[in-house]
């Protein structure tokens, strides 16, 4: 054997499972293809404390760009609602080295421009064909995103719904003050078809803006397109300038589906476990039920679902609920949405704390107290479209 454990894909999750395993006693060996943890191709870069605070990893302000205080979400016509909630705009490439150096401290095996082609099994033995030269493993954590090859060579169904990942396009902008506000923006509505078009400021003169659309495909450029303009309008901008744009996909409405086999885990974009922190969190879960299946020298599917039972016990009712709110609000049209929104125009809506499926709750109560006929629009969630 190479490793008992072999994690690919350096993703966030990935770093957690390889992590969490070797504290817990495995012989850990970390493969990605890309040539440096200084590599971070992928737009993913803001998150909530509420959600990263899953993780139970504290925030280290030397990957922090800007602390921000909440978002406000504004329909169609400009309608907007408030939602205080501390917030982070990061240097990806930070954070990642931040948790790479955690995890070589930890004792693993770290090797950067490794890719993945094949995973043969025999017996109880993996053999992980790879770009230099092929490595055995008692067991396999699929970490490498959304399109993750392994989890597909493996005939894993990862996902319930791939037909909904939000596709998205994201550029970092240049212009006087653009990145002073200490608001995420997220704009629903046609601009963004089945998710929302953002503007994330990063302090002094930059932010980025993106678009997250669903079921139009995987080239949203001209979605992107159409909202700089937009964006530039609606900010009175004529001098804006793109430093650079990402592409990437966010299965926030996919559901998590076949995550676990014999002597295989599947963590983060790979496994539809949408956001930074849910993913960070699964890789942990991942990591520690590897460690625990070594130490009983049983790496059996039986043994390894105790990873998809922990993540159902956190995290299953907030992902079925939020596929839910996004089906409705990809169905919703423009009017839709505006009549929707103007019920919390300039609420107070400090209550709403907790994990998602607490906020749900909380917003369908206000709505059931405030406006009963609200709740009428989410009628869209019926249509069959």
């Amino acid at each position: 054997m190479d490793a008992d454990v072999l994690i690919i894909g350096a993703s966030p999750a990935g770093l957690m499972a390889a992590r969490e395993a070797s504290t817990g006693g495995a012989d850990v060996i970390l493969i990605d293809k890309k040539p440096g943890m200084d590599v971070s191709p992928h737009p993913a870069n803001t998150f909530f404390k509420t959600m990263f605070d899953k993780t139970g990893e504290d925030v280290d302000q030397n990957y922090v760009i800007k602390n921000l205080k909440g978002a406000h979400i504004i329909s169609p016509t400009g309608n907007r609602v408030t939602v205080e909630s501390i917030g982070y705009f990061i240097d990806r490439t930070k954070f990642d080295m931040y948790y790479a150096a955690q995890v070589r401290n930890a004792g693993v095996d770290i090797r950067m421009g490794v890719e993945a082609y094949n995973v043969i099994k025999s017996g109880n033995t993996f053999t992980v064909s790879t770009s230099k030269g092929p490595l055995k493993t008692k067991i396999v954590i699929a970490a490498d995103g959304i399109n993750s090859n392994i989890a597909q060579l493996l005939g894993l169904k990862t996902v319930k719904h791939p037909e909904d990942i939000a596709w998205a396009m994201e550029a970092e902008i240049e212009s006087d003050g653009i990145g002073n506000p200490d608001m995420f923006e997220y704009y629903l509505g046609s601009v963004a078809p089945g998710w929302k078009s953002t503007y994330s400021p990063c302090g002094n003169n930059r932010a980025t803006i993106g678009v997250y659309v669903r079921r139009h495909g995987i080239d949203v450029s001209e979605f992107f397109d159409n909202w700089l303009e937009k964006f530039k309008s609606i900010k009175g901008l004529d001098d804006l300038k793109i430093i650079n744009k990402k592409t990437g996909g966010d299965p926030i409405a996919c559901i998590p589906n076949q995550i676990v086999s014999d002597g295989i885990m599947v963590v983060g974009g790979a496994a539809g476990q949408s956001g930074i922190g849910y993913g960070m969190r699964a890789g942990q879960i991942a990591g520690n039920v590897a460690a625990d299946a070594l130490l009983k020298g049983d790496v059996s599917k039986r043994v390894l679902s105790q990873y998809r039972k922990v993540w159902n016990s956190e995290f299953r009712t907030e992902y079925y609920l939020g596929r839910i709110a996004l089906e409705t609000l990809r169905k919703m049209d423009d009017h839709e949405i505006d009549e929707m929104m103007k019920n919390f125009e300039g609420q107070d809506l400090s209550f709403i704390k907790g994990s998602p499926f607490n906020q749900a709750m909380q917003i369908g109560m206000f709505l059931l107290q405030n406006n009963p006929k609200a709740l009428l629009s989410y009628k869209a969630l019926l249509r069959n479209k």
